[in-house]
């Protein structure tokens, strides 16, 4: 007896099966779209801030280039000079650390870029991505120079994402858009 494609695993498999057969003549399975089937994590958004060392450093480009090529989607970015009012409620939970001080003063050194990611596991993964500074392969240990200059900041939980986009980003300046690629990034 021969099974439909992806029969043995559930409808994530009878998705996957129909994208990959979708515009075969005679080979196409019935049946809609699966934009539906995918992980609600699919739309999960992330706040990554681009600091002052990273722009000077003129890095940006790979910055922004490492999360295109894991398949994440841009849905806001923003050049500013950020003042002590953004950065002190964006780092309201260090107030109390020793190098508090140092930090505020750093972050608004000069301009940086915020940009908002989306994409399956947008958090937890820009966090990987981001790494620590001694970390081959990630954007902290492949470009930063130094641990106090360590180019990047990517929200850790989608609770704080939720309320550092806040902080950065009027709801307004996110902007919703299919990606074109969407089936052969997630199937």
């Amino acid at each position: 007896r021969v099974r439909p494609a992806g029969a043995a695993m559930g409808s994530l498999g009878r998705c996957l099966a129909r994208s990959l057969l979708r515009g075969r003549p005679g080979l196409s399975p019935p049946g809609p779209r699966c934009y539906g089937s995918a992980p609600p994590a699919l739309q999960e958004k992330t706040l990554v801030v681009a600091k002052p060392d990273a722009v000077q450093r003129r890095l940006l480009g790979d910055i922004i280039q490492r999360f295109e090529r894991r398949g994440f989607k841009l849905v806001a970015m923003k050049l500013l000079q950020a003042d002590r009012s953004l950065v002190g409620r964006h780092y309201e939970q260090l107030r109390l650390k020793p190098f508090y001080p140092a930090l505020v003063a750093y972050m608004t050194s000069g301009p940086v870029v915020a940009m908002v990611w989306e994409g399956y596991n947008a958090v937890r993964s820009a966090r990987a991505m981001v790494g620590h500074s001694g970390a081959v392969g990630t954007i902290r240990g492949d470009l930063s120079a130094h641990i106090t200059r360590n180019l990047v900041h990517a929200s850790d939980s989608v609770e704080a994402a939720q309320r550092e986009i806040g902080f950065w980003f009027r709801r307004d300046e996110l902007v919703a858009w299919d990606s074109r690629d969407r089936d052969n990034i997630y199937g």
